[in-house]
């Protein structure tokens, strides 16, 4: 039996506009002492997992491979998505390329998260759950009412409710009750169990998938048998319909570095980008705040974003409409 990392590469970092770009995603750009997050993410699981297995898109592949080489990592799996289909097809696509008994420990590429004895013991804990063929989601202690997160409601290892990003309001709600945790969008559970459940609860999304992964180029997918897969996420897909859902309440430090606001939280105080409550980011000029507070000012070569702090998750509203009128802001 192996334990196996699946690391999910695929995503655009639309809420990291302009920094992130679709020729180099967030997951890939050095902002954490000189190490990318995707850089972070293989050094991080490789104490606990056996194996490597990359799951990413068309336009990002060749950054991986980049970084492992740089890593020397000269064994891991890859599956290359020809397009996007959502986080239930990508993680099928590891799991046929499994054996059935393999575990797999699924993860993001774009979260920062501290390398330390709870969540490696919040691994173990996951891990012999999925040896008894549950299916394992990881839940974070809530640090604030955040309303661009999910939350599992919870009691021990028990899975009560899913509920979507809530308003301010049932946000703050559920970190008073202190029955709720974040969803992470960390999975563990051995490949056969998660395929069974998948076959059963998504019928048509695993027939796509199974034909687009077995008559797959190398490793590089099939666009016209991908495009035939249903786009749904595996929290929809599988974990919010089985039976065989555990979680384990999670204590590390974590952050899923999906908005300014949690780059700003990452930002020392005392570095010299921070002024009164503002942060300047990627400018080589100086920056001065005057009677402002809560501002992130954020350069590139072509373009300038200036944002309220609190406003952070409405970056993707930006970057939805660039798509529309000027995509070639988003290269």
């Amino acid at each position: 039996m192996k334990i196996i990392n699946v690391i999910l590469s695929g995503g655009v970092g639309s809420r990291l506009w302009p920094l992130s770009r679709k020729s180099k995603p967030k997951q890939y750009l050095p902002l954490f002492d000189g190490k990318s997050l995707f850089e972070l993410a293989v050094e991080r699981n490789k104490e606990v997992c056996t194996d490597l297995c990359i799951v990413g898109g068309i336009d990002n592949y060749a950054l991986s491979r980049q970084i492992l080489k740089k890593l020397n990592v000269q064994r891991f799996g890859e599956i290359v998505e020809a397009c996007p289909r959502n986080t239930a097809a990508a993680i099928a696509f590891s799991a046929f390329e499994a054996n059935p008994e393999d575990i797999l420990l699924v993860t993001p590429s774009d979260q920062l998260i501290k390398n330390d004895a709870l969540y490696y013991s919040a691994l173990e804990t996951a891990i012999d759950l999925a040896k008894n063929n549950h299916i394992v989601t990881f839940g974070l202690q809530p640090k604030h009412p955040e309303t661009g997160f999910g939350y599992i409601e919870y009691k021990g290892n028990e899975v009560i409710s899913f509920r979507e990003k809530p308003s301010r309001e049932l946000a703050e709600s559920f970190v008073a009750s202190g029955n709720f945790l974040w969803n992470s969008g960390m999975f563990c559970f051995k490949a056969g169990v998660f395929l069974e459940e998948l076959e059963k609860l998504e019928p048509e999304l695993y027939g796509a998938s199974h034909r687009a992964f077995f008559k797959k180029n190398g490793v590089y997918l099939n666009e016209l048998l991908s495009m035939e897969i249903p786009s749904i996420s595996v929290d929809y897909a599988v974990m919010e319909k089985t039976d065989k859902i555990k979680v384990v309440p999670s204590f590390f430090d974590w952050s899923d570095m999906g908005s300014f606001q949690a780059i700003y939280d990452f930002v020392p105080d005392n570095d010299s980008r921070k002024s009164a409550g503002n942060l300047s980011l990627n400018s080589s000029k100086l920056v001065e705040f005057v009677g402002v507070d809560n501002i992130i000012l954020v350069e590139t070569e072509d373009a300038i974003l200036v944002l309220n702090k609190n406003n952070a998750q409405d970056v993707k509203k930006v970057y939805e409409r660039l798509e529309i009128e000027n995509p070639k802001y988003l290269r």
